[in-house]
């Protein structure tokens, strides 16, 4: 009898190896390196799961592809569109990930009651049976002659289900529990989920039928299983909330057909999830009058502009060595804000523990946000408090310079529809801001006049 082939995998990147090694070759992750034994392989080449999945197709001329039937359609949930870019696309896999009980499932089964209004749709769970299903749907309101429900991880079962009931819509939960019993792994292996995102991309693309999946996350915070799997889906979505917290943040981390950079908020209720038209409003509802350490800053999630709260705390170190913590915000860049903060700005913070959090369960990753950071620490060192109507934009330089952003005029009329009355934002040479009626645009060259202006240093 022959010996089984074992290869060996990188849990991180899904890169094979003929030999075990403690660094993956090609990601560099240490101590990922697993041994599996060999996939059979089929007479035709490839796994079971890729096979007859759809009929023969034949390739055609670009020209003659016909464009006037449209393929995008809105799923009924405004914030969903946004992220998509404008609806669903026909033939698109889409994958969401998130950390367990932020709301993946209840997301998804809530879109399907607006989906069962004009189609036919397929909820496959490997988690929950096709009681609890119902339980559940029955809080969330969602009941439907068109929704059909499906207990089941086999992947042969799955795309017999799909043949047998032709559905125009298909959503997998999750991706991780379905496994193919063609391979010798078990589910939730690299096999098993490379083999089966295959078996269902193929499915969407020969049946022109969008398929959705759900992801468990690791605690790293990346969709749990190879990093390829990211790479072979058409759009990429993360579900992201604090558990203390009921606003809930879906954002598109790959978008094939639409931009990365757009947000949807949901607010998670007991009877389900509520989108959030506004959410720079909720967002800044709880915000407390005439506190030091406090302040707002307006960020670019796609082509929506969103009021974010800064608050910052600086103590004296109470201990040989100065704590930092940072929530929301780059902890590097909060250093390097600290930094310019005392030796531009001369503010000795060096000899103080520094907290930086950002309110609402958002994530400032983008360069606007500086200003309103360095304010904020400003703010709490001199144990002063920002007026409650000023927000402040702008990239902050080494030197302390303040630099211009894009989309100012766009972030001041939002600035000023929230009801804000000043703004501090970096001097441009040889331009000024849009006038905004009701809004003092205060022009700053560096940090110090920007704490200035703000502070009345």
């Amino acid at each position: 009898m022959a010996k089984a082939r074992s290869i060996f995998y990188c849990t991180e990147c899904g890169n094979e190896t003929p030999k075990w090694a403690g660094k993956c070759p090609a990601c560099g992750a240490w101590n990922t390196v697993v041994e599996q034994e060999a996939a059979p392989k089929t007479r035709g080449g490839g796994s079971v799961a890729g096979r007859n999945v759809f009929h023969t197709v034949k390739a055609i001329n670009l020209i003659e592809v016909d464009t006037r039937e449209e393929v995008r359609f809105p799923t009924g949930m405004g914030e969903l569109d946004r992220v998509l870019g404008g609806g669903a696309v026909k033939g698109s896999l889409v994958l969401v990930g998130g950390a367990p009980g932020v709301g993946k499932s209840t997301l998804m089964l809530q879109i399907c009651g607006s989906l069962c209004r004009a189609n036919r749709v397929l909820y496959v769970s490997g988690e929950e049976s096709v009681r609890q299903l119902k339980l559940r749907a029955q809080r969330l309101g969602v009941s439907s002659g068109n929704l059909l429900v499906l207990s089941e991880t086999g992947l042969e079962d799955v795309l017999r289900s799909v043949s047998e009931e032709e559905p125009d819509i298909l959503i997998v939960d999750s991706i991780q529990t379905l496994y193919n019993g063609a391979l010798d792994s078990p589910p939730g292996s690299i096999g098993q989920v490379k083999d089966c995102t295959m078996a269902l991309m193929q499915l969407a693309k020969g049946r022109d039928i969008p398929v959705s999946v759900i992801g468990h996350v690791n605690k790293e915070g990346s969709i749990a299983g190879p990093k390829v799997l990211e790479h072979m889906v058409d759009c990429v979505l993360y579900f992201e909330g604090e558990q203390h917290s009921t606003c809930r943040i879906l954002r598109a981390a790959k978008n094939r057909y639409g931009s990365t950079n757009e947000i949807g908020v949901f607010e998670m209720l007991d009877a389900g999830l509520s989108e959030v038209e506004n959410p720079s409003q909720m967002l800044l509802s709880g915000r407390p009058d005439g506190a030091p350490g406090t302040c707002v800053t307006c960020v670019m999630e796609g082509v929506r502009p969103v009021l974010a709260e800064i608050q910052a705390l600086l103590a004296p170190a109470a201990y040989g060595s100065a704590r930092r913590s940072s929530n929301g915000f780059d902890f590097g860049r909060a250093a390097m804000l600290l930094a310019v903060l005392e030796k531009r700005g001369g503010l000795k913070v060096s000899a103080c523990d520094a907290y930086m959090n950002i309110i609402g369960g958002l994530t400032l990753d983008e360069p606007a946000a500086d200003l309103a950071a360095i304010l904020a620490l400003a703010s709490s060192y001199l144990d002063r408090p920002i007026a409650p109507d000023l927000a402040a934009i702008g990239e902050v330089g080494l030197t302390g310079e303040l630099r211009a952003v894009n989309n100012l005029d766009q972030r001041l009329s939002e600035v000023r529809r929230l009801g804000f009355k000043s703004c501090v934002v970096p001097h441009r040479r040889g331009k000024t801001p849009a006038p905004t009626e009701g809004l003092r645009v205060v022009e700053a060259a560096n940090i110090v006049e920007a704490i200035r202006a703000a502070l009345g240093k």
